[in-house]
Protein backbone atom coordinates (compact mmCIF):
# COMPACT_ATOMS: atom_id res chain seq x y z
CA UNK A 1 0.00 0.00 0.00
CA UNK A 2 2.64 2.36 1.09
CA UNK A 3 4.45 1.58 -2.12
CA UNK A 4 1.76 2.26 -4.41
CA UNK A 5 1.16 6.08 -2.79
CA UNK A 6 4.34 6.78 -3.12
CA UNK A 7 4.43 5.83 -6.79
CA UNK A 8 0.85 7.56 -7.17
CA UNK A 9 2.49 10.57 -5.98
CA UNK A 10 5.39 10.36 -7.77
CA UNK A 11 3.05 10.13 -11.06
CA UNK A 12 1.40 13.56 -9.98
CA UNK A 13 4.50 15.65 -9.50
CA UNK A 14 5.78 14.54 -12.30
CA UNK A 15 2.66 14.56 -14.23
CA UNK A 16 2.20 18.37 -12.88
CA UNK A 17 5.53 19.04 -13.88
CA UNK A 18 5.12 18.30 -17.09
CA UNK A 19 2.19 20.74 -17.12
CA UNK A 20 4.29 23.14 -15.66
CA UNK A 21 6.98 23.20 -17.89
CA UNK A 22 4.62 23.51 -21.17
CA UNK A 23 3.29 27.11 -19.31
CA UNK A 24 5.21 29.95 -19.33
CA UNK A 25 4.71 32.50 -15.84
CA UNK A 26 3.54 36.02 -16.17
CA UNK A 27 6.51 38.24 -15.40
CA UNK A 28 7.33 41.45 -15.69
CA UNK A 29 10.86 42.62 -13.94
CA UNK A 30 14.00 44.80 -14.58
CA UNK A 31 17.44 44.97 -14.47
CA UNK A 32 18.05 47.79 -12.48
CA UNK A 33 16.68 46.31 -9.06
CA UNK A 34 15.23 42.99 -8.13
CA UNK A 35 11.81 42.63 -6.64
CA UNK A 36 11.44 43.86 -3.37
CA UNK A 37 15.04 45.71 -3.11
CA UNK A 38 15.48 49.34 -3.44
CA UNK A 39 15.12 51.25 -6.78
CA UNK A 40 18.15 53.09 -7.49
CA UNK A 41 18.07 56.90 -7.04
CA UNK A 42 18.18 57.68 -10.39
CA UNK A 43 15.00 56.34 -11.22
CA UNK A 44 13.55 58.87 -8.49
CA UNK A 45 12.89 62.75 -8.21
CA UNK A 46 16.22 62.44 -6.20
CA UNK A 47 18.29 61.28 -9.40
CA UNK A 48 17.27 61.71 -12.84
CA UNK A 49 13.63 60.65 -12.33
CA UNK A 50 13.39 58.41 -15.43
CA UNK A 51 11.55 55.26 -15.80
CA UNK A 52 13.68 51.92 -14.93
CA UNK A 53 13.90 49.37 -17.44
CA UNK A 54 11.59 46.54 -17.47
CA UNK A 55 10.93 43.53 -19.49
CA UNK A 56 8.35 40.74 -18.95
CA UNK A 57 7.48 37.23 -20.56
CA UNK A 58 5.15 34.75 -20.13
CA UNK A 59 1.97 36.97 -21.66
CA UNK A 60 -0.98 35.05 -22.08
CA UNK A 61 -1.92 33.46 -25.42
CA UNK A 62 -4.69 35.88 -26.73
CA UNK A 63 -3.61 38.70 -25.02
CA UNK A 64 -4.32 41.40 -27.11
CA UNK A 65 -3.00 44.61 -25.80
CA UNK A 66 -0.99 45.03 -22.50
CA UNK A 67 -1.71 47.72 -19.44
CA UNK A 68 0.73 49.20 -16.87
CA UNK A 69 0.09 50.99 -13.61
CA UNK A 70 3.29 52.13 -11.33
CA UNK A 71 2.00 53.29 -7.78
CA UNK A 72 2.68 53.69 -4.22
CA UNK A 73 -0.20 52.71 -2.03
CA UNK A 74 1.74 53.67 1.12
CA UNK A 75 1.31 57.45 0.30
CA UNK A 76 1.85 59.89 2.23
CA UNK A 77 3.24 57.70 5.40
CA UNK A 78 3.72 54.36 5.09
CA UNK A 79 3.03 54.11 8.99
CA UNK A 80 -0.32 55.85 8.37
CA UNK A 81 -1.31 55.44 4.30
CA UNK A 82 -4.25 57.58 2.77
CA UNK A 83 -4.09 57.18 -0.51
CA UNK A 84 -2.29 54.96 -3.39
CA UNK A 85 -0.06 57.57 -5.39
CA UNK A 86 0.12 57.16 -9.25
CA UNK A 87 3.27 57.31 -10.98
CA UNK A 88 2.84 56.31 -14.40
CA UNK A 89 -0.37 55.12 -16.62
CA UNK A 90 0.31 53.48 -19.82
CA UNK A 91 -2.37 51.50 -22.20
CA UNK A 92 -2.55 49.55 -25.45
CA UNK A 93 1.43 48.54 -25.49
CA UNK A 94 1.33 45.96 -28.18
CA UNK A 95 1.00 42.33 -26.53
CA UNK A 96 3.98 40.81 -28.48
CA UNK A 97 6.10 43.42 -26.91
CA UNK A 98 8.58 42.15 -24.46
CA UNK A 99 9.57 45.52 -22.51
CA UNK A 100 10.44 49.04 -22.20
CA UNK A 101 14.02 50.75 -22.19
CA UNK A 102 15.47 52.88 -19.60
CA UNK A 103 13.90 56.56 -19.60
CA UNK A 104 10.56 55.02 -22.02
CA UNK A 105 8.34 57.13 -19.97
CA UNK A 106 9.85 60.29 -20.12
CA UNK A 107 11.61 60.74 -23.77
CA UNK A 108 8.03 58.87 -25.82
CA UNK A 109 10.20 56.13 -26.86
CA UNK A 110 7.30 53.55 -26.17
CA UNK A 111 6.20 51.10 -28.90
CA UNK A 112 3.78 52.11 -31.71
CA UNK A 113 -0.12 52.36 -30.04
CA UNK A 114 0.65 53.04 -27.02
CA UNK A 115 -1.16 55.17 -24.78
CA UNK A 116 -0.09 57.37 -21.50
CA UNK A 117 -2.61 58.59 -18.90
CA UNK A 118 -2.38 60.91 -16.27
CA UNK A 119 -0.07 60.19 -13.52
CA UNK A 120 -0.63 62.16 -9.79
CA UNK A 121 1.47 65.22 -10.57
CA UNK A 122 -0.89 65.91 -13.44
CA UNK A 123 0.91 65.09 -16.49
CA UNK A 124 1.46 62.20 -18.48
CA UNK A 125 4.66 60.39 -18.34
CA UNK A 126 6.65 58.59 -15.64
CA UNK A 127 7.05 60.41 -12.14
CA UNK A 128 9.51 58.81 -9.82
CA UNK A 129 9.58 57.51 -6.10
CA UNK A 130 9.74 60.86 -3.84
CA UNK A 131 8.15 59.66 -0.90
CA UNK A 132 7.71 62.51 1.62
CA UNK A 133 8.58 59.92 4.33
CA UNK A 134 9.71 56.43 5.58
CA UNK A 135 10.21 53.84 3.01
CA UNK A 136 7.15 53.66 0.28
CA UNK A 137 6.59 50.71 -1.82
CA UNK A 138 6.13 50.80 -5.52
CA UNK A 139 4.19 48.40 -7.51
CA UNK A 140 4.44 47.77 -11.48
CA UNK A 141 1.70 45.72 -12.58
CA UNK A 142 1.22 44.77 -16.05
CA UNK A 143 -2.28 43.45 -17.30
CA UNK A 144 -2.88 41.28 -19.96
CA UNK A 145 -6.07 42.48 -22.10
CA UNK A 146 -7.87 40.48 -24.22
CA UNK A 147 -9.34 43.55 -26.36
CA UNK A 148 -7.30 46.42 -27.60
CA UNK A 149 -9.11 49.64 -25.63
CA UNK A 150 -10.38 52.68 -27.57
CA UNK A 151 -8.87 56.25 -27.14
CA UNK A 152 -9.59 57.06 -23.50
CA UNK A 153 -7.54 60.29 -23.99
CA UNK A 154 -5.58 61.07 -20.82
CA UNK A 155 -6.96 58.80 -18.26
CA UNK A 156 -6.42 58.76 -14.69
CA UNK A 157 -5.66 54.79 -12.87
CA UNK A 158 -9.00 54.47 -12.06
CA UNK A 159 -10.52 55.12 -15.41
CA UNK A 160 -8.28 52.92 -16.89
CA UNK A 161 -8.81 50.43 -14.09
CA UNK A 162 -12.56 50.82 -14.83
CA UNK A 163 -12.29 50.56 -18.90
CA UNK A 164 -9.95 47.53 -18.53
CA UNK A 165 -12.56 45.64 -15.98
CA UNK A 166 -13.40 42.24 -17.43
CA UNK A 167 -11.14 42.69 -19.81
CA UNK A 168 -8.36 41.28 -18.07
CA UNK A 169 -6.37 37.96 -18.25
CA UNK A 170 -3.38 38.13 -16.28
CA UNK A 171 -1.74 40.42 -14.18
CA UNK A 172 2.22 40.28 -13.89
CA UNK A 173 4.00 42.45 -10.51
CA UNK A 174 7.37 43.85 -9.78
CA UNK A 175 8.07 45.84 -6.44
CA UNK A 176 10.73 47.68 -5.56
CA UNK A 177 11.44 50.04 -2.54
CA UNK A 178 12.60 53.73 -2.04
CA UNK A 179 13.23 56.02 0.62
CA UNK A 180 14.99 59.02 0.30
CA UNK A 181 18.65 59.71 1.28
Amino acid sequence: MYRKAVFCFMMLAFLSGMVAEGTMAFTIESPAFENGREIPSTYTCQGRDVSPPLSWSGVPAGARTLALIASDPDAPDPANPRMTWVHWVLYNLPADSTGLPEGAGNNGTLPDGTMQGVNDWGRTGYGGPCPPIGSHRYFFRLYALDKILPDLGTPSMKELLHAMKGHVMGEAELMGRYKKK
